[in-house]
């Protein structure tokens, strides 16, 4: 077994609070892998091929969250990696019209 701090090198904390369980992680193709810790060298196979978030990448590691974002942000602080908040779309407004139509035919029922 090994212990969490192991793969952080004994750090509790990320150095970046902007990490969440969703945040997206895009790999550099281009950065080398040579000289990265074994956590930190699995994080990057797991995210070339494409994109992956945070808890993604945690259940790969088999690491718990908090730990996963140490090893994460270490990597986004290196230019390894490139965080990106998860897309979501904007709220359109709503149509009246179409918000009447529908609650009256479920008065209809």
């Amino acid at each position: 077994m090994v212990r969490s701090y192991t793969a952080t090198g004994g750090r509790a904390r990320p150095s970046r609070s902007t990490l969440d369980e969703a945040t997206l992680l895009i790999a550099d193709p281009k950065m080398p892998l040579a000289g990265l810790a074994a956590q930190a060298y699995r994080v990057m196979e797991l995210c070339l091929p494409g994109v992956l978030s945070v808890s993604e990448v945690a259940y790969h590691l088999q690491l718990p969250g908090a730990v996963t974002k140490v090893v994460v942000s270490d990597l986004v602080d290196s230019g390894h990696l490139v965080a990106r908040a998860p897309f979501v779309p904007a709220a359109h407004q709503h149509d009246e019209d179409f918000l009447r139509r529908v609650l009256h035919g479920l008065q209809q029922l």
